[in-house]
């Protein structure tokens, strides 16, 4: 696992190229190195999980083939075997040195013969010079860029901030990205909240050289197996897929740990880890004194019963206003899942106690239908609106009160260009697959890699953790996603085949507990007296809110007396979002926002700000 980096035919100093190392050295604290040539630079900064001694980046081919690479390759020892068999020396036993003669053997299509996660970035010098990019069919390793089409010149990291520390990239706010951020908790697709800036999607392969420009070829879905139409089959043909990939993605030459929550997923992880591993560990996070939703007798169930040595994590909530901007820096862009800040503290303690690497249950929820806005819409019946139900779900800001809180000029910028949420709907009556096909496309293939799977990735190596992901094995996702909705979801609850294939392995308890989001109980800690409540309020001051003139002060103003005097999730995830929203202005896009005193135009509409 690694931070990758680099550019194409850019203006690029060597000062430059250590900068950009250096602001993401986190994620690899083991080694940094880089190899350049005319025209190209790559760089890496290492985190050692297999082959400690070898595993040298960036790895050659000759002098032609030079390649950096973020991830785990779980089936390298099957493709070194056939590379050597074909000829090819490798001369250590790291995951990503069979990539140069992986890539020299198949090109662009080396992809194909990958299991793992993963962001590539392949130099190719045989003929004309071609910069190759590549990710994982999920997008567990995310990959930004900023291509300048004019100049033919692209830069690339594996992290916001670290993109930004080139001199080429510029910080300047993506016009819609509040509404975008406000509608479904961060943004979904390619774009990012800086204009310019983009992620590439998952499996996608790119290909960059001077004559050609950046040319995109997303990877076809690979086929899905003939699903089981018994419950009872398809349950066991869940578990058996699943104990296979978690005992096969327990092995590190580092120690490797499992995160329990308290809720089904992960503690089917932890349940299988357990198997797997001898003397496992287990870590659970809660907070300081008694709080809504704690989950940590539940965790505290699955580790006895699997017989893991157990770490209970407590953070002060006092501390949060601390937390926080780290948090919305490492992220490099607004998520609005308060979840954020416990994620960061809860990888932090991980690695304090010694773990490199960490296995948890994310993606359950997107394959098998655990959210209720996905079971909802799915049991709405035929010829009524299932979609604008649906899409207010996703939202972190009702569409009602996203309206009363935008400022006059950026109100009106959104109704004419429209609103995300509008977007959103339209793609999905446009569909043309069944529902729960469409709600799992959308689900898998859009919100999963973008809120959820670049929130486990940043935060996780803020701290220098590795996370893997049984769920997201392919194995597990394609048979997942070719499951009818009947054997998903039942009357009374989602991931009901999940459910049934962890019967007998986890503790009553959890088992037939009700699903609640595993987050912050944010509605008892943005309260007054409490330090969020104060730390909220200084962010989002009027004089602050006014300097970029996207937010009307006075309706935030009103949104806290109406959390004082009566808390709701609805007024505290609202103050959540904007407070983060504005802690990422403040940090990365000062420069650019319109002043309050100033007659600027921001919006393009011709309204003074």
């Amino acid at each position: 696992m690694c931070r990758i980096y680099g550019h194409f035919e850019a203006q690029v100093t060597a000062h430059e190229m250590r900068t950009v190392s250096a602001v993401q050295r986190h994620g690899g604290p083991d080694a940094q190195a880089q190899a350049a040539g005319r025209g190209w630079a790559l760089g890496i900064n290492r985190l050692a999980v297999m082959d400690l001694a070898g595993g040298r980046q960036p790895y050659r081919l000759g002098e032609h083939i030079t390649v950096v690479f973020n991830g785990e390759i779980y089936n390298h020892a099957e493709l070194r075997r056939r590379l050597v068999a074909r000829g090819h020396r490798i001369d250590d036993d790291c995951d990503g040195s069979v990539l140069p003669a992986l890539y020299a053997e198949y090109g662009a299509d080396f992809t194909d013969h990958l299991d793992g996660m993963y962001a590539i970035a392949v130099m190719d010098l045989r003929h004309e010079p071609t910069l190759v990019l590549a990710t994982d069919d999920v997008g567990m390793k995310p990959l930004y860029y900023q291509w300048d089409a004019y100049r033919r010149q692209l830069h690339f990291s594996s992290e916001l901030p670290a993109l930004l520390a080139f001199r080429g990239v510029r910080a300047a706010v993506w016009e819609p990205g509040l509404d975008e951020y406000l509608s479904t908790k961060t943004p979904f697709g390619e774009q990012t909240m800086f204009d310019g800036i983009q992620v590439l999607p998952p499996a996608t392969t790119a290909r960059v050289t001077r004559s050609g420009g950046l040319r995109m070829h997303r990877r076809a879905d690979p086929a899905r197996p003939e699903p089981d139409t018994a419950p009872a089959a398809a349950a066991d043909r869940v578990l058996a897929l699943l104990r296979e990939e978690t005992h096969r993605l327990i092995h590190a030459d580092v120690p490797v740990a499992a995160i329990t929550s308290g809720g089904l997923d992960s503690s089917l992880v932890s349940a299988l880890a357990a198997e797997a591993a001898e003397n496992l560990h287990s870590f659970n996070i809660a907070y300081t004194g008694r709080w809504p939703g704690d989950e940590r007798d539940f965790a505290r169930e699955v580790a006895e019963r699997n017989g893991t040595h157990h770490h209970q994590v407590e953070i002060d909530p006092e501390t949060f206003p601390a937390l926080l901007p780290d948090v919305v820096w490492h992220l490099g862009q607004p998520n609005a899942d308060p979840i954020t800040l416990s994620t960061h503290a809860l990888f932090g303690a991980v690695r304090d106690a010694g773990f490199t690497v960490a296995l948890t249950g994310d993606a359950a929820d997107e394959l098998f239908g655990g959210y209720d806005r996905i079971r909802k819409a799915a049991g709405t019946p035929d010829g009524e609106d299932w979609i604008t139900g649906y899409v207010e779900a996703l939202a972190a800001v009702p569409a009602a009160l996203r309206t009363e809180l935008y400022s006059a000029e950026y109100r009106h910028y959104v109704a004419a260009r429209g609103s995300a949420s509008e977007r959103i709907a339209g793609e999905l009556a446009a569909s043309e697959h069944g529902r729960m096909e469409t709600l799992t496309r959308f689900e898998v293939g859009r919100r999963l890699p973008a809120y959820h799977l670049r929130r486990v990735d940043h935060l996780s190596m803020s701290a220098s953790v590795e996370v893997r992901l049984p769920f997201c094995q392919p194995a597990v996702q394609r048979y997942a996603r070719s499951l009818p909705s009947s054997l998903k979801i039942a009357p009374d609850r989602g991931k009901d085949v999940l459910y049934r294939a962890a019967d007998g392995l986890l503790p009553e308890s959890v088992l037939n507990r009700p699903k609640q989001p595993f987050t912050l109980p944010i509605t008892a800690m943005i309260a007054p007296g409490a330090a969020l409540h104060g730390f909220a309020r200084d962010v989002l001051s009027p004089t602050a809110l006014r300097r970029y003139g996207l937010v009307e002060p006075a309706r935030v103003d009103r949104l806290f007396a109406e959390q004082t005097a009566r808390p709701s999730e609805r007024s505290a995830l609202a103050l959540w979002a904007l407070m983060v929203h504005q802690l990422w202005l403040d940090q990365f896009c000062a420069a650019s926002g319109p002043k309050a005193d100033e007659a600027a135009d921001p919006f393009g509409d011709g309204a003074a700000a």
